[in-house]
């Protein structure tokens, strides 16, 4: 026979069983939260030690007994990379890349996956095993044949070649997320749709893609990151100084004389800060139930 024990606001009286397991219950939530605190300090203390590095004068940054917080603070060294040369023209070839690799990613992308979603044909299944197969080649595989066809093309030194070489790698990635967004979403409403008088293109543009739009504000996340992250192919294929964009800026830092930290860490810090924002700026827009709302009855 179980004892009920008095409740302590002097309502209805609490099992022992009951109290155990919510006892138990607080301890294992406590300890995910411990676990995930430990996560958070693990990831973010690179992140922390750089903006700190690049807040800390030369001789505090390069001292050989680390110091945990930058002071006294000094933004010179953001100063000097702002005024470091090519700064400009880095970032402005960096957005411009962004921008072509995102845009045309997406359109791709979506009628891609829509089609390999939709509909039946000779290969499909071909093609999304090929999509799956690029995925496990290594970056560094791609560059020497990447580069004889840009070079062929005449595409070296320019902003759409280095955007195709992107899509190289980004499109497999994209087409096969929104694929997997598209067949979440109910047939059922893109045959009403055209049981209303829509035509194909029209059901997809008015039903398919306002239903995918957290789909593709995901894949554009990735998109972006890759685009703005990468050196390896942006190093290949623009060879110019006043071509090159915001990573492979960062290569200046570098020189016979060494390594400037605080200022590589003031840019490092300068470049880092758009991926954040942009993410900062979509992040409620990612948002699950695709078609919650969709059918209403």
């Amino acid at each position: 026979m179980s004892v009920l024990t008095p409740s302590r606001t002097g309502g209805t009286p609490v099992r022992p069983g009951a109290v155990k397991a919510r006892r138990r219950r607080r301890t294992v939530r406590s300890s995910y939260n411990l676990v995930a605190g430990l996560f958070i300090v693990l990831i973010g203390f690179p992140v922390y030690w750089m903006v700190a590095t690049a807040l800390k004068p030369g001789n505090k940054a390069l001292s050989y007994v680390p110091q945990w917080f930058p002071w006294p603070m000094t933004w010179d060294n953001f100063d000097a990379a702002i005024h470091k040369d090519f700064f400009l023209s880095s970032l402005r070839n960096s957005a411009l890349v962004v921008v072509g690799v995102v845009v045309a990613s997406l359109l791709l992308a979506s009628l891609a996956a829509l089609a390999v979603s939709r509909f039946h044909f000779r290969g499909r299944a071909v093609f999304i095993v090929m999509i799956v197969a690029i995925q496990m080649v290594p970056l560094a595989g791609l560059v020497i044949p990447l580069f004889k066809v840009l070079a062929t093309a005449h595409l070296t030194n320019r902003i759409p070649g280095l955007i195709l070489a992107y899509l190289t790698f980004v499109l497999p990635f994209t087409v096969w997320t929104l694929r997997g967004f598209i067949i979440n979403i109910p047939v059922e409403l893109e045959e009403a749709a055209l049981v209303d008088g829509c035509t194909r293109t029209s059901a997809f543009f008015r039903i398919t893609l306002p239903l995918i739009a957290p789909g593709l504000v995901a894949t554009g996340i990735f998109a972006f990151i890759q685009a703005w992250n990468d050196f390896l192919l942006a190093v290949t294929i623009m060879q110019d100084n006043k071509d090159y964009t915001a990573t492979v800026w960062l290569s200046f830092f570098t020189n016979r004389q060494g390594t400037s930290y605080p200022q590589l860490m003031a840019g490092s810090t300068i470049i880092a800060a758009p991926v954040v924002v942009f993410f900062m700026a979509i992040q409620h827009r990612v948002a699950t139930g695709l078609t919650a709302g969709a059918v209403k009855g």
